[in-house]
């Protein structure tokens, strides 16, 4: 068994076996197969595809790279959540506390936005002092507490993913459906979980520009957790338009701050009650979806969702209010003509916040947390010339001179 071997048998169209595929990631983990070799199997995956059993193994081969979170010593179902991005995603903010309010233990590795998609983690840094870098052990003593946790990964949480993500980006390798599902789940699955739902994005703000794309990634998703023993479900959303008002880090904290005291926009209400509904049948929480969806709306109306967030938040050192997060002041961009609106380039969107300084063209470069955008305007809308589309929340020097550039993010029709 020798890596050249691996990739020309991957290359030729052959199906790796377990023994193939632990063998090569075991040494790119170690330093003993190349960056070199490594890139030439990815392209090979990339151009071959992989099975659903393939998948299954490069998955495991991942995540046994490295360290996975230990159980506690509750006996309550301990679920998980990821999602493929999108504008305005700040899911994770109330799910994490409203699931815990429910009786399941959450905990959440996340990460920080690199393109038009912002990370949970830039979100929840914008909270002066709030750290996202517990240990394996606070982890635990917080989940035993509170029973949510939203941090950042360890060093020692699958190595070979961090190693082989760089390479998939220079390599052009990124969309490819095993390496994008092995990359997902092995993350996930080093936490521990009892059960998994998948929140699969698609559209202009989404990193899948269709719905077909989505489904196929769903399917890969799915079929990955169930064969490595996790209970795992999949919702499929439409982000062709940012998901409630706010994009940016700050502004939507403070919009995750308002659905959990039951004030925020419907869209996101919906979306995290339904993410939530399934772990928690999954779990046997509950007797139906019907019924998940009324447990659900009772503990985010009667504000013991907002509690757990707010005592995770000070938990990992945030200082926080009920007042929320001071934003910059916003400056308008209005219609250029009357008519209804039929399109919102989400990728423009997401540009300009990076180019207001609230995301990054690279990653460890820093970001300005008070900066982002707040939504007016929504797809089948009509607006008449001069009307607001949206507010750039930044200072006046940088929002005047993206003004234009944002206006043309929406494709009016007369």
């Amino acid at each position: 068994m020798t890596p050249a071997a691996i990739i020309s048998k991957k290359r030729d169209g052959g199906r790796l076996s377990k023994e193939e595929i632990s063998f090569f990631i075991d040494g790119f983990t170690q330093g003993n197969i190349s960056d070199g070799q490594m890139a030439a199997l990815s392209m090979a995956i990339f151009f071959q595809s992989m099975t659903d059993e393939e998948t299954a193994y490069l998955t495991e081969a991942m995540l046994r790279s490295g360290a996975t979170l230990q159980r506690t010593s509750s006996s309550l179902p301990r679920v998980g959540k990821h999602s493929t991005g999108g504008l305005g995603d700040k899911t994770s903010l109330v799910l994490a506390p409203l699931l815990a309010s429910c009786n399941l233990l959450i905990p959440k590795l996340s990460g920080r936005g690199l393109g038009i998609t912002g990370g949970t983690l830039d979100k929840l840094e914008s909270i002066p002092g709030y750290r996202t870098n517990l240990s394996e052990e606070e982890i635990s003593n917080q989940l035993d507490t509170i029973g949510c946790v939203i941090t950042g990964a360890t060093e020692s949480i699958v190595p070979a993913d961090r190693k082989l993500y760089e390479l998939r980006d220079v390599t052009g390798t990124v969309p490819s459906i095993p390496l994008i599902t092995s990359s997902i789940m092995s993350k996930k699955l080093a936490e521990s979980l009892d059960a998994l739902v998948l929140d699969v994005k698609y559209g202009s703000g989404a990193f899948m520009a269709t719905r077909e794309q989505a489904e196929k990634l769903a399917h890969s998703l799915i079929d990955t957790g169930r064969n490595m023993g996790v209970a795992t479900e999949a919702v499929l959303s439409d982000m062709n338009q940012p998901l409630g008002e706010m994009v940016g880090n700050a502004c939507e904290v403070n919009e995750a701050m308002a659905v959990l005291r039951g004030e925020g926009p419907m869209e996101v209400v919906d979306l995290v009650i339904e993410l939530c509904s399934h772990l928690l049948l999954m779990t046997k929480s509950v007797s139906s979806l019907g019924n998940a969806k009324k447990v659900l709306w009772e503990k985010l109306m009667g504000g013991f969702a907002y509690e757990k967030f707010m005592k995770m938040v000070s938990a990992q050192g945030g200082k926080l209010t009920d007042a929320g997060l001071e934003t910059a002041s916003p400056v308008a961009v209005e219609a250029c003509r009357s008519g209804r609106i039929v399109a919102i380039d989400g990728q423009r969107l997401g540009e300009a916040v990076i180019q207001l300084g609230g995301g990054r063209r690279f990653k460890g470069e820093k970001i300005d947390h008070s900066v982002g955008l707040k939504m007016y305007a929504r797809i089948d809308d009509q607006v008449l010339e001069g009307e607001k589309l949206l507010e750039i929340l930044a200072p006046a020097d940088r929002a005047n001179r993206i003004a234009s550039f944002l206006q043309h993010a929406f494709t009016i029709v007369s």
